[in-house]
């Protein structure tokens, strides 16, 4: 469970500790999308809130209930992991890159490739459970409710990535970092 969101939170702490906090910030009220409402990622939300005429109290719960609807999209490591060893039948989607997938991956999981995207789009089995997965969980939940939009509506995505995963459920998977992690 992500941190508790507070007006003093630096900008980059909040996106770090809450990833989905760009999309609802932009969404909402139009902050961090381009240069007109950018901000910097050492200023506090309120700040931020101050400099865009927001009423903070506003941004507050904007942003707790836009973690409310994202934290209902993922699934932790653990329930990964039940998943991987039971007889369900399920997708595991790799949305990292192929030079990623080659390296590292989990048991089952998928390459997701635009062919693949398109072939799961145009089934629409609304019954089919999909897990994405990326490396850190920073862009997966922009990717699942990608894969909602289009009506799959049982898609998941990995809360932490296979990073996390690796470091709490199977430590025989490495850990790796990218230059511009």
């Amino acid at each position: 469970m992500p941190a508790e969101i507070t007006a003093d939170l630096s900008m980059s702490s909040l996106l770090d500790r809450y990833p989905g906090a760009r999309r609802a910030l932009f969404s909402a009220f139009h902050i961090g999308g381009c240069q007109s409402c950018a901000y910097e990622l050492d200023d506090s939300l309120e700040k931020v809130c101050q400099n865009h005429d927001i009423k903070l109290e506003d941004a507050l719960e904007c942003l707790r209930q836009s973690q409310e609807h994202d934290l209902a999209m993922m699934i932790s490591p653990q329930e990964l992991e039940k998943l991987l060893k039971s007889e369900m039948n399920f997708t595991l989607l790799d949305t990292r890159t192929r030079e990623e997938f080659e390296a590292i991956t989990l048991p089952g999981a998928q390459l997701m490739t635009q062919e693949l995207q398109n072939s799961l789009f145009a089934d629409k089995n609304q019954t089919q459970k999909i897990i994405l997965i990326d490396h850190l969980g920073r862009s997966i939940l922009d990717h699942c409710a990608w894969f909602r939009g289009h009506g799959l509506s049982e898609t998941f995505a990995l809360d932490g990535g296979i990073d996390r995963y690796s470091q709490e459920i199977d430590p025989t998977i490495p850990r790796y970092r990218l230059e511009l992690d």
